[in-house]
């Protein structure tokens, strides 16, 4: 029989970075603050066969530091090599840093090794979600993100717009204040109806007797889960919050690895892992933190939040691949770096169908950029 041909790419011969920012035209409130402004970084690296791929890394402030990091940093470590050997890169590019792993680096890191799977799923001529494996999934049920920490009257039209788009599940914003945050869930829960699944973020805006408090309500109103009621460096507090309330809790998208997921992981301190694909080093390390919560059997849902085009196609592929995935989240709000980057519409609520996304189906992340837009939104100062 005739040697079966080995799969090529090609070796990294260039990456060019694209540090991009746009005014959102609605803030976004969350318990931390507002934001009117949104940064990401695509990341493009091209193989001297003329493969080119695309990542994303976040960079929400200081998206232009991060592109001369990647620029100046880490392509030395990878302009030469084998554009396959993901793993090894990846550890490469972590090795510029002595000490523990985690912030700027990892978040740099991931837009690389985005690019350089959907280089990958390029030459194999098929989607990241079946080099992951694949189960079979065509399309992932989403869920509306995020109702905003506004007034009631902002609220009451968000919800209606959610309800109005398809969607089965909403997840609504809480604050710092506990009264507010309990009328809000019950607010909801009544606007809602109780077919329509709900879950509540409260981005860290809690301790852990204010958390039992609202964790009190959403089980009261039938919430599915609470997200980071705590701040994510409190294990401990995720230990006792689990063995005080029955909703189910959630949290990991400010993990960066495997290793900063696993202990809530062991323990089950958290019901629902949410890592975010631009953070968590990109689909390499992603898969291996979903693969992990599946291992313990917990449920894995991408983060996505203000992140731009590129991090949303890698994180359906991503879901369409994980056995353990609960849910996609669908942002609701206007966002430019993800409704303008792409030439077609990617995790878009216009494209759901009974309250499902389909997945990319073309080779690699599935998705075609628009120079156009990455020209228009480039930070230049």
């Amino acid at each position: 029989m005739p040697d079966t041909p080995r799969l090529a790419a090609g070796r990294i011969a260039r990456v060019e970075v694209h540090p991009l920012r746009a005014t959102l035209p609605t803030a976004q409130r969350t318990s931390q603050g507002d934001w009117t402004t949104v940064e990401i970084v695509v990341v493009e690296v091209e193989t001297d066969q003329g493969l080119v791929g695309f990542g994303e890394c976040l960079g929400r402030r200081g998206a232009a530091a991060y592109a001369r990091f990647i620029e100046g940093v880490l392509t030395p470590r990878i302009v030469g090599e084998d554009a396959l050997d993901r793993r090894r890169l990846w550890n490469a590019m972590r090795g510029v840093l002595t000490g523990r792993v985690g912030g700027m680096l990892v978040e740099a890191v991931a837009g690389v090794d985005i690019a350089l799977w959907d280089i990958a799923g390029k030459a194999a001529g098929m989607p990241v979600a079946k080099l992951l494996g694949g189960v079979g999934r065509g399309t992932v049920l989403a869920y509306a993100s995020s109702i905003n920490w506004f007034d009631d009257a902002a609220v009451e039209a968000e919800v209606a717009a959610a309800l109005a788009a398809g969607f089965r599940q909403i997840k609504v914003k809480t604050g710092r204040s506990v009264p507010a945050s309990i009328d809000r869930i019950r607010l909801v829960r009544r606007l809602a109806g109780d077919a329509v699944g709900l879950s509540v973020d409260a981005n860290w805006a809690y301790d852990l007797d204010d958390a039992v408090r609202v964790g009190r309500a959403l089980e009261e109103c039938g919430y599915d889960w609470f997200e980071e009621p705590l701040r994510p460096e409190d294990r401990g507090g995720y230990r006792l919050l689990r063995d005080k309330l029955d909703v189910r809790l959630a949290a990991g998208e400010s993990d960066f690895t495997a290793l900063d997921a696993l202990p809530m992981l062991q323990d089950r301190s958290i019901g629902l892992i949410q890592p975010d694909v631009a953070r968590a080093g990109g689909i390499t390390e992603t898969w291996r933190i979903a693969e992990l919560a599946q291992s313990f059997n917990v449920a894995y849902a991408p983060h996505v939040g203000w992140s731009g085009a590129v991090c949303v196609a890698a994180s359906l592929q991503l879901a369409a691949a994980a056995e353990n995935c609960l849910a996609f989240e669908c942002m609701v709000y206007r966002n430019p770096l993800r409704e303008a980057l792409l030439m077609e519409p990617v995790g878009d609520p216009a494209t759901m169908v009974d309250g499902a996304l389909p997945v990319p189906a073309g080779p690699g992340l599935g998705i075609t950029l628009d120079r156009a837009a990455l020209a228009a939104h480039r930070i230049t100062e």
